[in-house]
């Protein structure tokens, strides 16, 4: 399994665009094979932060979906990111 999480920053006005922008994002991530979690929200501390959290069953399933078919989604600009990939060898129940 594979997790990708972190944060971006964006500027104050410009988060509620980018979220608008990445909605079709998050939708076609969900329907996508291996997809098992897609969400970028915004943060309720920060308002430059958006947290990112994926979660996908292998990273060919990550990179089918994001070598994917059509243009990225015109986004404003992140001023700075720390999304990491994680790869999961278990997991079990809190």
């Amino acid at each position: 399994m594979i997790i990708v999480a972190g944060a971006l920053h964006v500027k104050p006005s410009d988060r509620d665009p980018y979220l608008a922008g990445v909605v079709e994002a998050a939708r076609l991530a969900r329907l996508a094979p291996g997809c098992l979690d897609f969400t970028q929200a915004a943060d309720p501390l920060d308002p430059t932060r958006i947290n990112v959290y994926e979660r996908w069953e292998s990273d060919d399933h990550l990179l089918r979906f994001r070598n994917g078919d059509g243009p990225p989604p015109e986004l404003p600009p992140v001023q700075s990111a720390d999304v990491h990939k994680y790869r999961i060898s278990g997991v079990e129940e809190p």
